[in-house]
């Protein structure tokens, strides 16, 4: 696998819709019961994440749930709004399944689980190399959305008992993507986008996130 190049650095911001943006305001008044700066607890902050998230989204009949065994997605029904369940209620794991469901188009939100393919830990070398490659804009979004919050990110191989590859290579590419995305090269998606303006506005003041806070160290 070629090891991907740091982009040169942009002197950008992720640039939001003023539309979007002052809905994503509005939203957020009507569900900003506590100010996420006074919240103590991962606990409390997951209950901000699901209120929050439920509102700004429900316009598209999702809704995000706590799991108590390992995430999956659930299409909506005709009695019940499509689920992204995440894992042991943990903040990250929101962040990562809400990821991938940004990145997912409107067919594959039809399918269980957004339509994956996946193996289980204990991979193979080339499954490896395969789940990586599926990671890597997922990934990259995760930490984005981190960021926003103010939260610490890490990257993950998710395989503990198989062959997890080179490490440096994957968070070389997982960088690599989040400066295609401030540049321009790449395009985040509609919703992805959308969650972080909301997140910007309801705990940022505004504050559009910035290429300089993300660097290469920092996934070390």
């Amino acid at each position: 696998m070629q090891q991907l190049q740091p982009q040169p650095e942009v002197k950008t911001s992720l640039q939001l819709n003023t539309s979007s943006t002052l809905n994503c305001a509005e939203k957020s008044n009507t569900v900003q019961r506590l100010q996420w700066h006074d919240l103590n607890t991962e606990a409390q902050q997951v209950d901000w994440l699901i209120l929050h998230f439920n509102q700004w989204f429900s316009h598209l009949n999702v809704q995000l749930v706590r799991g108590d065994f390992e995430p999956e997605y659930f299409p909506a029904t005709d009695q019940v709004p499509a689920r992204i369940q995440f894992a042991h209620g943990y903040f990250n794991s929101a962040l990562h399944e809400i990821s991938h469901w940004t990145i997912a188009g409107e067919q594959r939100r039809l399918l269980p689980d957004l339509g994956y393919w996946y193996a289980p830990d204990g991979r193979t070398a080339e499954q490896q190399a395969l789940f990586e490659q599926v990671e890597i804009k997922p990934q990259a979004i995760e930490w984005l959305f981190a960021k926003a919050f103010g939260r610490k990110f890490r990257v993950s191989l998710d395989n503990l008992t198989g062959e997890s590859g080179d490490g440096a290579i994957f968070k070389d590419q997982v960088f690599a993507q989040v400066q295609r995305y401030f540049s321009g090269e790449a395009q985040l998606p509609r919703d992805a986008k959308c969650f972080i303006e909301c997140i910007c506005t309801s705990i940022r003041s505004g504050k559009t996130l910035q290429i300089a806070e993300f660097q290469r160290e920092m996934l070390d």
